[in-house]
């Protein structure tokens, strides 16, 4: 899955579009490199994403195929 969709699935991003612009500015690694918004995710990657003066890691635990119910989108990832 796609670095975009799936923080807009983990609802760690509220929009794709915020999140493809917060990667395109290089707010947002994976595995402690700069990502795309393309970048394909795997299961074990760690995301840090840097934004409004703040950085949440978190580790890949599912990539879902989908759309998730909003109480299910922390089941995704754990944070660091």
């Amino acid at each position: 899955m796609r670095l975009d969709k799936f923080l807009k699935v983990s609802r760690l991003i509220k929009r794709r579009t915020v999140a493809n612009d917060v990667a395109e500015q290089g707010r947002i690694y994976v595995n402690d490199a700069i990502a795309k918004p393309a970048k394909q995710l795997k299961v074990g990657d760690i995301i840090k994403i840097e934004q409004y003066n703040k950085t949440v890691s978190v580790k890949v635990l599912v990539i879902p195929t989908g759309n998730v119910p909003a109480q299910n989108a922390s089941t995704l990832y754990e944070e660091i």
